[in-house]
C-alpha cells in the first residue's frame, strides 16, 4: 500500500512539473508576442498590424474552418459570434496601440484585469453566484491595478487608458466565448473568432493602410506563431496539472516582460508594477483555484450515488 501511495505521489509530482514546464513556455511565448509588437512600435497603424497578424492566424484555423458545415452551428449563435468579433477587434486595436505607448511590463500587468472582467461579467450578466471571498479577491486585484497605474501620482498616458479598454473588451469577448463553448466545440469558437476578427479588421486596416516592409510582415507572422503556440502550451499545462499549480506561474510572465523591457528596450524596472501585478496574480489565482474546486464538486457524484 505504501509503495502504491509513493508511486501515485511521484506521478502527481511529475505531472505538476510537466504542467509548470508548459506554463513556463506559455509565458515565454506571450512575452515573445509582446516583444515583437513592441519592436515594431508605431511603424504600422495598430489596425493594420492586427489585421496582418490575424491573416497569418487564419492558416492555423484553416483545418477547423474547412470543416465548419459538419458542426451544424445553430443559426441563433451566429450573431453572437459576430458580436464577439466586434469586441475582439476593439480589444486587439487597443492592445496594439498600448504596446506602442507604454512599457511592456505595464501592458502585461494591466492585462491581468481580463479574468477579473470575466468574473464580474459572469456574476452580473450570467447570474453566476459570487462569494464574499471572490468579491474580496476582485477588490485586491483592482487595488493591484491602481498600484500599477498610480492615478494622481503620475500622468496617465493614452496607452494606459487604451490597455484598460483592451482588458474590458478582451474580458467581454471571453465572456461571450464562455457561453458559446457550452454549445459548440472550443476549437470552433476560437477559429470563428479569428475569422470574424480578420473580416472586421479588413476595412479598418485598408482605411489606414501603409505599405509594409517584408521584415514587418515576417515579424507579424511570427507574432501569430508565438500567439498560437502560447494558447497550445497553455492548454497542455491545464491538462497536465491542476490550476492551483499552473496559475501562479503566470506571474513569471510579468518578470520576463520587465526583464525584456529593461534589457532590450531600456525600460526601467518599476517596483510598483511588480507589486501591483503580484497582487493581481494572487487574486486571479485564488479565484481560479476556487472555481476549479467548485467545478470538481459539481462533477464528482456524492458517495451515495456510486452505490447500487
Amino acid at each position: 500500500m505504501a509503495d502504491t501511495a509513493g508511486m501515485e505521489q511521484a506521478r502527481s509530482t511529475r505531472q505538476d512539473l510537466i504542467g509548470i514546464g508548459w506554463m513556463l513556455l506559455t509565458g515565454l511565448c506571450f512575452v515573445g508576442v509582446n516583444g515583437i509588437v513592441r519592436w515594431l512600435g508605431d511603424s504600422l497603424p495598430a489596425p493594420q498590424s492586427a489585421f496582418i497578424r490575424f491573416v497569418f492566424g487564419l492558416f492555423f484555423f484553416a483545418p477547423v474552418l474547412l470543416r465548419l458545415p459538419r458542426y451544424n452551428i445553430p443559426a441563433e449563435l451566429w450573431p453572437r459570434f459576430a458580436f464577439r468579433g466586434v469586441l475582439h477587434v476593439a480589444a486587439v486595436i487597443c492592445w496594439f496601440y498600448a504596446m506602442t505607448r507604454i512599457p511592456i511590463a505595464e501592458v502585461t500587468a494591466i492585462g491581468f484585469l481580463n479574468p477579473i472582467v470575466v468574473t464580474i461579467g459572469a456574476a452580473l450578466l450570467l447570474g453566476e453566484r459570487i462569494s464574499y471571498l471572490r468579491i474580496t479577491a476582485i477588490f485586491v486585484a483592482l487595488l493591484g491595478a491602481l498600484i500599477v497605474l498610480r492615478p494622481g501620482l503620475r500622468a496617465l498616458d493614452p496607452g494606459h487608458l487604451s490597455q484598460i479598454g483592451a482588458a474590458l473588451f478582451f474580458g467581454s469577448s471571453y465572456l461571450i466565448a464562455k457561453t458559446l463553448a457550452e454549445r459548440v466545440p472550443a476549437t470552433v469558437v476560437v477559429a470563428l473568432m479569428g475569422l470574424f476578427v480578420t473580416i472586421l479588421l479588413a476595412p479598418i486596416a485598408w482605411w489606414v493602410w501603409v505599405p509594409p516592409e517584408p521584415g514587418q510582415i515576417a515579424a507579424l507572422g511570427l507574432v501569430a506563431v508565438f500567439a498560437t503556440a502560447g494558447h497550445y502550451t497553455m492548454t497542455r499545462a491545464f491538462a497536465a496539472a491542476p490550476m492551483s499549480v499552473t496559475q501562479p506561474v503566470t506571474f513569471l510572465q510579468l518578470i520576463w516582460a520587465s526583464l525584456l523591457g529593461a534589457t532590450v528596450f531600456a525600460e526601467p524596472i518599476d517596483a510598483f508594477v511588480l507589486l501591483g501585478g503580484g497582487l493581481m496574480i494572487a487574486a486571479i489565482s485564488f479565484i481560479t483555484i476556487r472555481e476549479a474546486r467548485r467545478r470538481r464538486r459539481a462533477i464528482t457524484p456524492p458517495p451515495a450515488a456510486t452505490k447500487g
